[in-house]
């Protein structure tokens, strides 16, 4: 599934979030949205999954306007994984999985044989199979991130909307989520803190600054030394190391006023 962000803004309270953002993610490709805090990302990320709707502009799957598609049917296509999620404490961690087959479902019939397969298939994909019948409010902060990440793999959706999801994962979960994401035929639009993990597993790289687009293509072209200064105020060495992958060396703060950004 093709995701098209169509100069997008957004704006509360007469203050500008978002402004004229455009780019497009192709069918089964990974694009990690990198960022200072307040630049926007959160807010771009939820306009795109159609939990915001742009002031300007549109967002579009395979060309159809998010909009004639509902909340249902962007569930059956879409799921996204914020930085925090609101779950009732007693429910097991089986249960906030199979939410993610809801979509699907009539309201008033239960899950059926190929719903608990799809749902056990994500547990384990996740490595939360030993913890299917532990309560939520038991759950580590990780554990939970990844409960998350299990439920939006239950709705086998084209796309995948994640937003900073390696917050509170262990170096091991976070290689292995960025590796799953990296790995798979779905179209995935990724917010990531940790530029080295974005270099290493995005095929290719929105910098946003401000609400709007600074850079964008392949890690090797956005991660520049003079974009990383201009856009986070630091100074960088950037190198590749034998296997052609990047390696990113933060020498310390850039002299000159920070970059300003805004709330998003």
């Amino acid at each position: 599934m093709r995701i098209d962000v169509a100069q997008v803004g957004w704006t509360v309270r007469n203050k500008t979030i978002i402004e004229g953002v455009d780019f497009t993610v192709t069918s089964g490709e990974t694009v990690g949205l990198i960022g200072p805090n307040g630049s926007g990302k959160s807010s771009l990320l939820r306009c795109a999954a159609g939990l915001l709707k742009p002031t300007h502009g549109a967002v579009r799957y395979d060309g159809h306007d998010i909009r004639v598609f509902g909340p249902r049917g962007i569930a059956q296509h879409i799921a996204f994984v914020g930085q925090t999620s609101h779950t009732a404490g007693e429910l097991r961690v089986a249960d906030v999985v199979a939410l993610g087959r809801t979509p699907f479902r009539d309201r008033w019939r239960g899950l059926n044989s190929t719903d608990r397969l799809i749902i056990d298939a994500a547990l384990a994909h996740m490595g939360l199979t030993g913890l299917a019948t532990r309560t939520w409010r038991t759950l580590s902060g990780g554990e939970q991130q990844r409960t998350h990440v299990a439920r939006a793999l239950a709705q086998q959706p084209w796309g995948i909307l994640l937003d900073e999801p390696l917050n509170h994962l262990d170096i091991r979960y976070q290689l292995e989520l960025m590796e799953m994401l990296a790995a798979t035929d779905q179209t995935v639009l990724v917010a990531v803190h940790d530029l080295a993990l974005a270099a290493r597993f995005c095929d290719r790289l929105i910098l946003l600054n401000q609400g709007k687009v600074t850079a964008e293509g392949i890690p090797h072209d956005v991660l520049t030394a003079e974009n990383l200064r201009n856009v986070f105020g630091t100074e960088t060495e950037i190198t590749r190391d034998s296997g052609g992958r990047l390696t990113i060396s933060h020498r310390g703060v850039a002299p000159g006023p920070e970059s300003s950004s805004t709330p998003g």
